[in-house]
């Protein structure tokens, strides 16, 4: 048994632990009457995640869970008076004499209309200092459709890469760095299924298409016991459930892309559907201007999202949610040529598809008034397919004199299935414990490879199966949000992870804890302390998750990584809570993190002995971030500062020294702004500053022989690129219909079209310029024009 963290001699200890952990969090006076239900959206039928619900008389509150239950426990028969409020909606009040357990479901009525408002009005909530949780932000679906779009698609991960500690990688990516980790540490979970490439377009656009989502959180530390298996982020997403009461639908027609999302009910408040599809046409585009002696390119991306919905019973709840996407790459070349009386016939295909498929079963109900279950089933599997051919022919007046053909076929994929239960268990308002349990099945295949070379009557048909291996992980948890003291609330919580794979089996036991002090109404102090684990890994030769990264599982001969993260800082409401203010301050540490070893790539990883070409580090990140965001009024939006570390150390990379990482970025600044004008106008704008990347770069160059060079290295990534900082505008008018609505959106990326470092080379000068390092910008000012509409 290899004992990922040795706190504990055996598994039973760390079990033992566990439980006594529940039974503490559970053993608590037990409450006369209960009031408990639903939050929903009283047009759409909608849950609404994280609403409040409290007592006006006591100050006792909850918020609701990801399905929009929550439950309030009182001591005795009372007059209460219970409100639920949730940004957006207008407030609703429930007053009554408590004489037995009530089941209510409070239906809110929108205050705010599509992109008419980025305003929300103010409402009591859970304030950001009176939540335990830190490092976690929710972003608005309305507010994230409103920050203007590169090439006029709303992007849900550009949108999170304007927050402090989260990291774009390279101009226009869709990647997601946070804290210092790599895009592999992120828990990225779409109702529950993980996605393991999250991108469009070779990096440039994400998967998710916003029109059909509801509640997007991003937990960048403090992690809750609940989520487990990475190491430096959980990006948790909930699509919609689909309109219960009305049929509806809305689109976007843009310049590369369009889309379209109808929602209605199956059967009136009892079941309903949502679908949304979306597809670029940039190929379709192309094609007339490309003439075929020139070659044929082509590329295009597809997604489709749909869900079901049926309410079976007051306390039972079905959902059924899926997910396909498709980027699809090729080429063609034909060249005809005659060199001495020869006819010279060539063809060269290549293709490059690369995909995700996910399925989501949940069943959820309502034990009783203190007591939620849910249960989910997930699917989830990413497959990239390389695909080349070529073929020659050579012949005179005649005859054949030679004729070949070849084909190589890289297959690539990782597959998982997974079962999980959660409890969720409110006895009274000073605590909130979750409890539950999760089994996944994974399949990992890092590559298959098939070569044909057919010539002259010879033929070769190689293949190489790639490895194709199986591993189980399993992992219990328990939570308890409980409140100490009027100003002492903690969240403390343990999760323990197993996994199994080829005879090898690794442990681990992850404590978690955060905690805020209350120094007045307004301020509070929070620290918290996560510890976790990862049992798989991502072999990347770039950092902007190309479809050629491959997924592969911790070994006898790899092991997991694992990580431990100190966070603390404060919180703060200002101006009878229109601005949120926070300072967190962190320092996290990471092990068994992997690298290919120098000369080594994805092509070197067909057979079984990719545990061969890669070798294991360490890494440290720390620093500090500053967020002010305002959420109320015709202006509202953020500004976020990082001031940032990020280190790794390889004994076989560097000359076994520390070297900053890639994404090692000293300063990052952005500024978000919506600002509502007249007459059914809006303005949006970002500012964004980053120190530039680092990367490695020879400091001498030798010639050798007559065309020979060799380049000398003092260290890995031992220059900075210059700075990067843009400027999006975005306009947008708003025109009511008879039908609906219609939208319009002018949009400006890189306004004042900042040359920003994409790459370096090593280049001629021209003239009389010396041979030197030269960048490469990728996206000057870039204006796009997108129509939406509802109905």
């Amino acid at each position: 048994m290899k004992q990922t963290f040795p706190a504990f001699k055996s598994s039973k200890e760390a079990f033992a632990c566990l439980l006594l952990l529940l039974f503490a969090s559970t053993t608590i006076a037990q409450q006369r009457y209960t009031v408990s239900g639903y939050v929903r959206d009283a047009q759409t039928g909608e849950n609404l995640i994280g609403a409040a619900v409290f007592d006006v008389k006591s100050g006792q509150g909850t918020t609701t869970n990801s399905y929009g239950f929550y439950s309030l426990s009182f001591t005795a028969a009372d007059s209460v008076a219970i409100v639920a409020s949730y940004v957006g909606y207008a407030r609703q009040s429930l007053k009554l004499r408590l004489t037995e357990d009530l089941q209510y479901t409070y239906s809110l009525q929108a205050n705010m209309t599509s992109l008419e408002t980025v305003e929300v009005v103010a409402a009591k909530e859970e304030k950001i200092e009176e939540t335990t949780r830190m490092s976690t932000i929710s972003v608005p679906i309305e507010q994230l459709k409103a920050v203007p779009a590169l090439l006029g698609e709303v992007d849900v991960i550009k949108t999170l890469q304007l927050l402090p500690g989260v990291q774009s990688g390279t101009e226009g990516a869709s990647g997601l760095y946070v804290r210092g980790g790599g895009p592999d540490q992120n828990l990225i979970l779409m109702d529950g299924a993980p996605v393991y490439n999250a991108t469009h377009l070779f990096g440039f656009f994400s998967v998710f298409n916003a029109d059909a989502l509801n509640h997007i959180e991003l937990v960048k530390g403090g992690f809750p016991a609940r989520y487990g298996g990475r190491l430096s982020s959980v990006l948790d997403i909930s699509m919609k459930e689909g309109n219960m009461n009305e049929f509806h639908g809305e689109g976007a027609i843009g310049l590369i892309a369009s889309k379209l999302t109808l929602e209605g009910p199956l059967k009136k408040d009892t079941a309903s559907f949502i679908i949304s599809a979306r597809r670029t046409y940039a190929d379709a585009l192309a094609r007339p201007f490309m003439k075929k002696d020139q070659g044929v390119v082509g590329y295009f991306f597809h997604d489709f999202n749909a869900k079901l919905n049926y309410r079976i019973s007051s306390k039972d709840r079905l959902y059924l949610s899926g997910y396909t996407g498709l980027d699809k790459f090729h080429s063609r070349y034909e060249n005809t040529y005659v060199y001495d009386n020869i006819s010279n016939y060539n063809k060269d295909k290549a293709s490059l598809d690369w995909g995700n498929n996910m399925l989501s079963l949940r069943w959820n109900r309502v034990l009783n008034n203190r007591l939620f279950l849910n249960t989910t089933a997930t699917y989830s599997r990413y497959q990239f397919d390389i695909n080349i051919q070529t073929e020659s022919t050579s012949r005179n007046l005649t005859e054949v004199m030679r004729e070949s053909s070849s084909e190589l076929l890289y297959l690539s994929n990782i597959r998982d299935y997974s079962i999980k239960t959660d409890f969720d268990y409110l006895p009274n308002p000073n605590h909130y414990v979750r409890f539950g349990t999760q089994a996944i099945q994974h399949q990992f295949r890092p590559g298959a490879i098939q070569v044909t070379d057919e010539g002259n009557g010879d033929e070769i048909n190689d293949i190489k199966e790639g490895s194709k291996t199986a591993a189980v992980e399993a992992s219990v948890y328990v939570e308890d949000d409980v409140r100490l003291s009027d100003k002492l609330k903690v969240n403390i919580g343990a999760r323990l992870n197993s996994f199994f794979v080829n005879g090898a089996s690794y442990l681990s036991f992850e404590p978690r804890i955060a905690a805020r002090y209350l120094l007045n109404d307004r301020l509070a102090l929070k620290a918290s302390y996560a510890k976790t684990s990862q049992f798989i890994h991502l072999l990347t030769n770039s950092g902007i998750g190309l479809p050629t990264d491959l997924w592969v599982p911790a070994t006898d001969l790899v092991r997991p990584q694992r990580a431990a993260q100190y966070a603390f800082g404060a919180a703060q409401t200002l101006f009878d809570g229109q601005y949120e203010v926070s300072v967190e301050g962190y320092y996290k540490t990471m092990n068994g993190i992997i690298e290919y070893k120098e000369g080594s790539d994805f092509t070197t990883t067909i057979s079984n002995n990719w545990e061969n070409k890669v070798t294991a580090g360490k890494g440290w990140a720390y620093g500090a971030e500053f967020f002010v965001q305002k959420k109320v009024g015709n202006t509202s939006g953020w500004v976020g500062y990082t001031l940032s570390w990020a280190n790794r150390q390889f004994a076989e990379l560097n000359y076994g020294e520390k070297f900053p990482y890639r994404y090692d970025r000293r300063h990052d600044i952005s500024l978000v702004l919506f600002h509502q004008l007249p007459r059914n106008w809006n303005f949006s704008a970002t500012w964004v500053y980053g120190t530039g990347n680092a990367v490695t770069l020879a400091e001498s160059r030798y010639i050798v022989g007559q065309n020979e060079t060799l380049d000398h290295y003092s260290s890995r990534n031992n220059y900075r690129m210059r700075a990067y900082h843009r400027m999006d505008l975005g306009f947008s008018k708003r025109k009511p219909k008879s039908w609906g609505e219609v939208v319009n959106t002018i949009s400006l990326y890189n306004a004042y079209s900042r040359q920003n470092p994409f790459y370096m080379y090593y280049g001629r000068g021209k003239g009389s310029e010396k041979s030197t390092y030269r960048q490469v910008a990728l996206f000057p000012i870039i204006p796009s024009f997108s129509k939406s509409f509802k109905f």
